[in-house]
């Protein structure tokens, strides 16, 4: 495989990089809790796992032994 012959300067690496930049997450209200949470996540709401408005799971109680 090709290989540079010379090292990079470190201004053109600076260069490459300056296109990544951080973007904040976007953020939903959901409308059965109506806590905040990002988009497209599944989120804890006191003890149920909720996404797309809907209870996908539930704590289970713990049992005596």
């Amino acid at each position: 495989m090709p290989n540079p012959k010379r090292r990079h300067s470190q201004q053109r690496s600076a260069k490459r990089r300056t296109h990544y930049k951080a973007t904040a997450a976007t953020l939903t209200t959901d409308t059965t809790t109506g806590e905040i949470h990002p988009r497209h996540r599944a989120h804890v709401s006191e003890g149920k796992l909720y996404y797309k408005g809907k209870v996908v799971a539930e704590k289970a109680p713990l049992r005596a032994q």
